[in-house]
């Protein structure tokens, strides 16, 4: 599968019904997604691995994931509500995909999960509460060597002082995530934010 045939079979999922603002749940952007899910097949990340997506929402990710080749893909979200629309995209494009619900600030996430090859990830950005990207950070590096996930632009040195003697980032790609207005402290109809695609390399 090309790079345009993921992401025009990614734009076909359904988002969120009734989105929660505290969760900062906003579905991502298929073009986005493919372009993560796409460099790290190039990396070699993808391909016969198992794969995990924390905070899946409606499955953007994990379905990517699956679509690409991935040995095994699961799918982890707190909400279950969002986690019935993931089991329903994952089936409109016939993608064979392992969704757990499972709240990650609770700790001892490598229990539950297991340890897997690639994590991949939209954690929230912290804006509705500080610091809310950091247990999905913490449950990534616990699990996984490698983690792709998508930051604000200009993280990297929250995110190399966070994870340093655990991690290193080895590469960063920028990009756009659109969002809609969603809640009514939303002010505009599309606020742009741009973001970069972090990969971490789990160094110990």
């Amino acid at each position: 599968m090309k790079l345009k045939q993921l992401e025009m079979s990614l734009q076909r999922l359904s988002g969120f019904h009734r989105p929660k603002a505290a969760l900062e749940q906003y579905q991502t952007p298929a073009p986005l997604a493919a372009r993560l899910l796409y460099h790290a097949l190039m990396k070699g990340d993808i391909e016969g691995k198992r794969v995990v997506d924390l905070g899946c929402g409606t499955g953007m990710l994990a379905i990517g994931a699956a679509l690409l080749g991935a040995g095994s893909v699961t799918g982890v979200d707190i909400d279950e509500r969002a986690l019935v629309v993931a089991q329903e995209n994952a089936r409109l494009l016939d993608a064979e995909v392992t969704f757990l619900s499972s709240d990650l600030r609770e700790g001892g996430c490598g229990e539950r999960i297991g340890a897997c090859d690639t994590i991949v990830m939209n954690p929230p950005f912290g804006a509705q509460k500080a610091h809310a990207d950091r247990p999905f950070i913490d449950c990534a590096l616990s699990v996984a060597d490698v983690t792709y996930s998508i930051f604000n632009a200009g993280s990297i040195p929250f995110v190399e002082a966070y994870t340093a003697q655990k991690a290193e980032v080895t590469e960063k790609i920028g990009g756009a995530f659109p969002i809609k207005r969603t809640f009514a402290f939303h002010t505009k109809d599309v606020q742009e934010i741009e973001v970069e695609i972090l990969r971490l390399k789990r160094t110990v």
